[in-house]
């Protein structure tokens, strides 16, 4: 016969998610009801976000500038994301480390610098 106390555990942690995550569903609905919050308004259904009315068109095109600009920010915020763990352990790496970090340092900023020149980075 197999002992089903070892799942106790697993079940109380179970139990627990499923109470908070229930407990942040569905506690702020019953406030927004008690407080009067869910009543639509215009000012409440005007556009705050993105500027321009979004009941429009859904095919409208974007610029494409705008896609360029949010990769050129991914690809440096990445670099970011890369740089930060090199420099907590460069001493311990080495000099190949840094020869290496510095190399793709310079790609990026050789890459930046084409952007720049390119005028990828103005915005009209």
């Amino acid at each position: 016969m197999v002992d089903l106390s070892q799942y106790l555990p697993i079940l109380l942690f179970l139990g627990v998610a499923i109470a908070l995550s229930s407990t942040f569903v569905f506690l702020p609905m019953a406030v927004s009801r008690l407080t009067g919050s869910h009543k639509p308004t215009p000012e409440k259904l005007s556009e705050y976000e993105c500027g321009f009315p979004a009941f429009e068109d859904p095919r409208s095109q974007f610029d494409v500038r705008f896609y360029l600009i949010a990769i050129l920010f991914i690809i440096f915020d990445l670099e970011a994301a890369f740089l930060y763990p090199w420099a907590v352990s460069v001493f311990t790496l080495g000099w190949t480390a840094w020869i290496s970090m510095m190399v793709f340092i310079a790609e990026l900023a050789l890459g930046l610098v084409y952007a720049w020149k390119k005028g990828a980075l103005d915005w009209e």
